[in-house]
């Protein structure tokens, strides 16, 4: 793929996603719509089993929307097409049924931090710092933040971030369940590659309907929840795949599975 502001490396069923716009990764619609291109493009490549996304440079995942866009927001009606960009990448990015993985190598701070919430699990490097302080600029976040962030750490904590606009650690960052592990800050982007490959072992199917059963039905009711979880149990019992893991299992022995 020839993108301008990303760079895309295969390594086996794993993409790697490279935000390459110095000096911060910023995000502006024409990021955030090459940004969408790249993970549709993904999604339909039936060789990529997860992805990976990380920030170019050394001390930065994303840090934020252009500012130089939003301060030439002069209307209300300017403001939408960059929410609709942001929207539209990050909307499409959670809703995939395959896991991308966030790599944050460091700064993750405003819509770079709505864009890790965004996706299915968060690694964080020591030294990363995660934020949502739009609100000293006379904002709040509007890509998703006062949705996705409460859904994760709590109303309370949501609100105090949002409305503090203060930085927190990668170790406050992982009591408040807001990123799945803290890494050595050099360790970040292959601790990120060797999680997504586990899951590319996998089969397909039974990733894509876990994901299903997460997904939806995290918002619902629990009994709502439980009858997807059943409807998608029922749908991957009787796969070919299902058959060769349990039996895998009892002959002691590495499934192999056939996406069928």
């Amino acid at each position: 793929m020839a993108e301008k502001y990303f760079r895309v490396d295969l390594d086996g069923p794993v993409a790697v996603v490279t935000i390459e716009n110095p000096p911060m990764n910023q995000l502006s619609s024409e990021v955030l719509e090459e940004m969408l291109g790249v993970f549709q493009e993904l999604d339909k490549n039936e060789s990529v089993r997860a992805v990976v996304l990380t920030g170019g440079g050394r001390r930065v995942f994303i840090a934020g929307a252009d500012i130089k866009q939003l301060s030439a927001i002069e209307s209300a009606e300017m403001a939408e097409p960059m929410l609709r960009a942001f929207h539209g990448a990050l909307n499409y990015i959670e809703n995939m049924r395959k896991p991308v993985i966030a790599a944050i190598n460091g700064y993750c701070l405003g819509g770079g931090l709505e864009t890790a919430l965004a996706c299915h699990i968060r690694i964080a490097a020591r030294k990363a710092q995660l934020g949502v302080p739009e609100i000293k600029l006379g904002i709040f976040p509007g890509a998703g933040g006062t949705q996705r962030l409460p859904r994760v750490v709590g109303k309370a904590k949501a609100l105090e971030m949002i409305l503090t606009g203060e930085f927190i650690s990668a170790e406050e960052a992982l009591r408040l369940n807001l990123v799945n592990q803290v890494v050595e800050d050099a360790e970040c982007l292959e601790k990120a590659k060797a999680l997504a490959r586990v899951i590319a072992e996998k089969g397909r199917i039974s990733v894509v309907r876990a994901m299903n059963a997460v997904i939806e039905g995290f918002e619902k009711s629990l009994q709502d929840g439980i009858e997807l979880e059943m409807e998608n149990f029922k749908q991957i019992a009787v796969t070919e795949d299902a058959k060769e893991g349990i039996a895998a299992f009892l002959e002691k022995r590495e499934p192999q599975f056939k996406d069928r």
